[in-house]
């Protein structure tokens, strides 16, 4: 149940520190540990690491995976450990979110470490199989140690409780057991509570519908097709002259994102079809806004 987010700059321990904990808990506690790692992440994805970085889509993708797979994992009796830098607070706060929702404890554990012996062992390092043993270039380590780092703050909900450890440091794993294991997770409220259990074929559905919906409107656009969309399967449902003229791919895409998001929390137990309805009068609704 409980999630561990290591987030630290380059060559700080971060992944070292990730293995301590995992076998702590597995060699002493029997725990179940699942490792999310950013760096096999990356590789994957079929990515470099520096490219990455370099580049805000494929890094937006790796956070997307990450994320993904930590939902994934959490469950009633395991420990999920996210190793990466998880630099930025607005993400780790949408894992807050996350865990809070699965009702599962959290902390953070951040690795600090002076940053010109940071960069001597980073040059060190020499490529290979493993992506962790790629060194960062100077851009794009100056970039994650000090343009773009978000350091994490105990007095943010999302941050705490927050373990701060240096290289030489001894981690108290005990005290991160107790965090995870001996104290009540935050209670879910309505903006980070799950949605009900969804079928496979809900979720189908609701991309399927979703999809087609979408590719209509589109191809009226195309069309040069200005005025109200009709939609033969959905009678009497139709999108509005003025929000025709308002939309194109990009907004529509992320429309059905949002959408798909709010269908799952709060109309898996809906007929789908239903589902058609829901998305056409969300969309006459949130384009108007």
């Amino acid at each position: 149940m409980p999630l561990i987010i290591i987030c630290g700059t380059p060559v700080s321990g971060k992944t070292s520190r990730a293995i301590e904990l995992r076998d702590f808990f597995a060699n002493k506690h029997g725990k179940k540990v699942e490792m999310v790692s950013e760096d096999e992440a990356i590789v994957k994805l079929g990515y470099d690491k520096n490219s990455t970085y370099l580049d805000s889509q494929k890094e937006k993708r790796v956070r997307g995976y990450l994320k993904s797979e930590v939902l994934r994992l959490i469950g009633k009796d395991n420990v999920v450990i996210l190793d990466g830098t998880n630099y930025i607070k607005g993400y780790r706060y949408e894992l807050y979110c996350a865990s809070k929702a699965s009702k599962s404890t959290q902390c953070t554990v951040y690795t600090i470490r002076n940053h010109d012996e940071a960069w001597e062992d980073n040059v060190k390092r020499e490529s290979g199989e493993d992506s962790s043993s790629v060194p960062y270039t100077e851009e794009v380590f100056n970039a994650l140690s000090r343009l773009r780092f978000e350091e994490p703050n105990s007095n943010n909900r999302w941050d705490s409780p927050l373990f701060t450890v240096q290289p030489t440091d001894e981690m108290n794993l005990e005290d991160v057991y107790k965090v995870l294991f001996e104290k009540k997770p935050p209670p879910p409220n309505m903006s980070t509570q799950n949605a009900p259990l969804t079928s496979t074929n809900f979720l189908y559905e609701l991309d399927k519908v979703t999809q087609a919906i979408s590719k209509q409107i589109l191809e009226a656009k195309q069309l040069n097709m200005d005025g109200e969309v009709k939609f033969p399967d959905y009678p009497g449902c139709v999108l509005d002259a003025g929000n025709t003229q308002l939309v194109n791919p990009q907004k529509l895409l992320k429309l059905r994102r949002q959408f798909l998001t709010y269908a799952k929390m709060n109309h898996s137990n809906e007929e789908t079809s239903k589902i058609g309805r829901y998305f056409i009068q969300y969309l006459n609704k949130t384009l108007t806004d």
